[in-house]
This record gives structure tokens, sequence and C-alpha cells, in this order.
């Protein structure tokens, strides 16, 4: 037995010191994540009005399609990574490493190809309407061409955050968006440039995110990876695709049930007072809502990823417990503050991104108010996804990711509207996280009582939490 990797710090240090050191960067980076899908939604909202909001709900699958891809290869290669690394195979580490990231430039090539090549099919596809076709397409063919440069960032955070290098992974994201807040005023305000211009400006945000990765990877990382592992190889990529595909997959339900919402939202939004474009703008604001909560709770959840497989890796059950907990409880503190902000004062958030007439503000307070209504639980369920691929469980963790989105969600928004209208589709975001909440619950109880049942490889010298 190695003994070495048991004197590691993340088997040694206190759970919620390390915690602290890998969850605030990454929640950090996660939120700051959310301002790149935010900040151009604030100035268009306020500058080019609700049906500039209803073009940047119609062009966000394609930021889910990269957020997806980037998560696929992210993910897999920083899971893969923190495991074999507890388990001391420092060099099949850095094999993986490799070959996730050449993978990652042949898949965000070949999405920013076909993007390209059907944006038009695919903007009628997301919901555009009459009104708001025109600016989702000024919009989203400029945005798609950074998609290289966002998938990369995406995924070599998560790279990066594995490496032990937390806070540079924060750095990245907090200089792109940053960029991207002060481009959007410059081109948008200065210039005058409109949704053109908030597009500029996420291409450059997103630039500038790539080339701070590319230089970690290429002149930072302890140890750097040699040019002949640049390749793609069968065996690390089926390993990478087994631990990212939870997160993967559940971003490619998101982005079918984005469709569906808008398509479902537009069509009885026209039978309703509302008319197709308010619903259509408001649920793109909600979306970038949940984006702040859900972002936090992924965020806490991946950096509790390099403890937990860690420690997997090493046979140090207890500790992979006692971290997933602590991330549930911080989770539901934080879920229960912002549910609190959402219901008693919606206006604060939907006054954020521009005001509109009383109808559009009444249908967007009605939304929130409806949608999150079990935001203190909505954290278990990603938290539980993320906690099973770190222990190398992917299959379980992809069930655990679909469960909200595609067995619950989708099937209600789809029946509901047909018996209570528009008001129906709202509904059915409290009832699926409610019911994913409980199915996460069960497979946690599961896995704990397998692991105590298993027992820890070793007993450490002092009691650590």
């Amino acid at each position: 037995m190695n003994n070495d990797r048991y004197m590691n710090p993340l088997v040694r240090e206190p759970i919620y010191k390390l915690l602290i050191k890998y969850g605030v960067p990454s929640i950090l980076s996660f939120l700051v994540s959310a301002v790149y899908n935010i900040v151009d939604q604030i100035y268009i909202g306020n500058i080019v009005g609700h049906l500039g909001n209803a073009a940047t709900t119609v062009s966000f699958p394609i930021t889910t399609i990269s957020t997806a891809i980037g998560l696929l290869l992210g993910i897999g290669t920083a899971s893969n990574y923190s495991i074999y690394k507890g388990r001391g195979e420092d060099d099949r580490a850095e094999r993986i490493v490799a070959t996730g990231i050449s993978a990652l430039l042949f898949l965000s090539s070949l999405e920013l190809i076909l993007v390209v090549s059907f944006i038009n099919p695919l903007l009628k596809l997301f919901g555009a309407t009459e009104a708001s076709f025109s600016y989702a397409f000024d919009y989203s063919v400029i945005t798609s061409y950074g998609i290289v440069f966002l998938v990369f960032s995406i995924a070599l955070s998560h790279i990066i955050r594995a490496d032990g290098s937390p806070k540079y992974a924060m750095f990245i994201n907090v200089v792109g968006a940053v960029s991207n807040i002060f481009l959007d005023y410059i081109f948008m305000v200065s210039f005058d440039m409109g949704i053109k211009g908030a597009a500029w400006a996420t291409f450059i945000g997103q630039l500038i995110s790539f080339i701070l990765a590319m230089y970690y990877i290429l002149f930072l990382k302890d140890n750097p990876i040699r040019k002949k592992d640049f390749k793609i190889s069968g065996e690390e990529l089926i390993e990478i695709l087994k631990l990212g595909s939870a997160a993967c997959i559940n971003q490619l339900a998101m982005v079918v049930v984005q469709i569906v919402m808008n398509n479902v939202i537009t069509h009885y939004g026209a039978m309703s007072k509302y008319g197709p474009d308010i619903p259509l703008a408001a649920i793109g604001i909600a979306s970038k809502i949940y984006i702040i909560l859900i972002g936090f709770n992924i965020g806490l959840a991946q950096g509790g990823q390099p403890i937990i497989g860690y420690n997997y890796g090493a046979k140090v059950y207890r500790r992979v417990k006692d971290t997933y907990l602590t991330t549930v409880k911080i989770s539901f503190i934080y879920s229960t503050i912002f549910f609190l902000v959402a219901e008693i004062w919606p206006q604060v958030f939907i006054n954020i991104f521009g005001v509109g007439d009383e109808l559009y503000m009444e249908f967007t307070t009605i939304l929130l108010r409806i949608t999150l209504i079990m935001t203190a639980f909505n954290g278990l369920q990603p938290i539980t996804a993320n906690f099973f691929t770190s222990i190398g469980k992917a299959r379980l963790g992809i069930f655990v990711s679909l469960t909200r989105q595609v067995l619950f969600y989708l099937p209600l928004i789809i029946v509901l509207p047909r018996f209570f209208g528009i008001l129906g589709a709202l509904y059915a975001t409290p009832i699926a996280d409610f019911i994913a909440f409980l199915l996460a619950m069960f497979f946690v109880i599961r896995e704990f009582k397998a692991m105590s049942k298993a027992g820890d490889e070793v007993i450490l010298d002092a009691e650590i939490h």
C-alpha cells in the first residue's frame, strides 16, 4: 500500500477548509460564468427592450450545447485526473488531460461548423417569433464565432481546478466576464451598436478567457503535458466520456427542454392576454436568474469534486460522505435565502433586466414566484449527480442528471398546459424539482449504506472534519 497518498491535503485537511479552497473559487467561477449569460441580457433589456430579451432566450440553446461539450470533456477529464492522482498513477492522469484537450478541439470545431451552417432553421426550431427573429439572428451569428473559445474555457476551468489551482480557474472567468461587461457598455452605449454590440462583447470576453486558460495548460501546469500525448487516445477518451457524460447529457436534456419550453410558452401565451413575446422574454429572464441559483450549487459540487474523487480513490469513505453532506448543508442555506428574496421582492431581479409594460411586469412576477417554489431543495439534484460522477459511477450520475429534466419536467410541461393553460407550464417546474429531490435522496442513502459496509481502507490518526 502506497501510504504517501494518505498524506495528501485532500485526505488530511479539514473539509470546510478544503471547500473554501476549492469550493469558493469554483462557486465564484460559475457565478461569474453566469455573468456571460446575464450581462448581455441586462444591457439588451434596458436598451433594446423585451424583444431583445426574447432574442437571447431563443439563442440560449446554442450556449447550452457549448456548455454540454465543455462539461463532457472538462468534468470527465478532471474527475479521472483526480481519481488517478488519488491512486498514485500520475502518468495516466497526464495522458487523460492531453486526450481531453485534443477532443475539445475536435468537438468544438464541429459544433461551430454546424451552427453557422444551419443558423436559420435552428433559430426557428428554438422558438423565434416573427418579431424576435431578426434580433436573434444578429446576436446568434456573432456569438457563434466564439463557440470554440467558450467550450475550451468551460472545460479547462475544471481541469485547472483539479490540478490544484482553483484561484486561477476563477481568475479566468472573472477577467472574461469583466471584459464582457466593459465592452457591453462601450459597444452598446458609446458606439450604439445595439444587440450586435452585446454579441461582440461576449465574443471578445470568451476569447480572453480562452487565452488565459491555454496559457496555464501550456506554461503554468506543475507537470507539463508531453507533446506526444496530445492526441485522442481511444482508451483515455472512453474513460473521460464515462465520467463526463452525466453533466453533458443533463445539459443536452436542458436544450430539449428549452426548445420545448420556448415553443410551449409562445403557443399558450398567444392564447392569453400576454401574447407570445412577453412570456418568451420572461422565461428567458427566469432562466438567467435560475443560472445564479444553480451556478452556486454546481460550483459548490465541483469544488467538492477533487475531495470526493481523491478520497474515494484512496478508499477513505468517511471523508467522501462528510464532504457530500457538507456541500448539501451549504447549498440548502444559500438556496433558502435566494428563495426568500425571490418570493418577497421579485422586482429586485426583474428590474435588472429592464422595465416593461404592465402586462410584462405582471407575467414575469407570476412566473418567478411559481417557478422558484422548490428553490431550497434544488441543489440536491445537481450535487448528487456530481457526487456519483466523482466516485466513478457514471451511469448512476447520468440517471440522476436526467430525472429532473427528462423524466419529470419534460412530460409535465407538455401535459399541464393542456389543462391549465400557460400557468400549467409554470407549475411544471416546482413539481419536477420536488420529485427529483426525493429520488436523489433515495440513491444517496443507498450509496452511503454501501460505503459504510465496505469501510475505510485506513483509519486516520485523527478525526478530521
